[in-house]
């Protein structure tokens, strides 16, 4: 009798199971010419950053993590694009996929001092952006909201420097 309540009870909740406990599935990875997910999350001070806010300007979109040795070499050259470029249109977005969030993003913050916002991913985000199997992962997004170049791995700075220049030469949308 024992037996066939707890069968009953398990038979009942099966649908609720499956649903609480379904895998999320990374979509697959975002393609040149597609729109950017957006996102909004905050940023080391609980300040809101959305991502389409950024519209009309050049994203430099930077999946890092603070114990990834290719990030910590990229992070460098972003913040001296951020410098060089942002009046003419370059908005720099750190996106750290650190476990532990803040906890070892806000002393990295505060030893490498970076210019433009950082925000901690989510699993939803990382998802939307095709899972992000590996770090670094750096897109550019056009003006339009669209991305324009997507690299996972380290870009090569220079080629990089000079598509950032290519697409802030482009028009600005209107």
């Amino acid at each position: 009798m024992l037996l066939r309540t707890f069968a009953i009870a398990l038979v009942a909740m099966c649908p609720f199971l499956a649903c609480q406990t379904a895998p999320q599935l990374a979509q697959p990875a975002l393609q040149v010419g597609e729109p950017a997910p957006d996102f909004t999350l905050d940023d080391s001070a609980g300040s809101p950053v959305k991502l389409s806010a950024y519209k009309g300007r050049v994203v430099l979109l930077d999946f890092w993590a603070t114990w990834c040795t290719g990030c910590k070499v990229e992070i460098p050259w972003y913040v001296e694009f951020q410098n060089k470029y942002r009046k003419d249109g370059l908005a720099a977005v750190g996106v750290s996929m650190d476990e532990d969030g803040w906890k070892s993003v806000k002393p990295f913050l505060e030893e490498h001092k970076l210019n433009y916002p950082v925000v901690i991913a989510n699993q939803d985000l990382a998802n939307r952006y095709g899972g992000l199997p590996s770090l670094p992962v750096t897109l550019l997004i056009g003006r339009d909201g669209k991305i324009a170049e997507s690299h996972a791995g380290m870009v090569d700075k220079d080629a990089f420097e000079n598509k950032i220049k290519t697409l802030l030469s482009q028009s600005r949308v209107k």
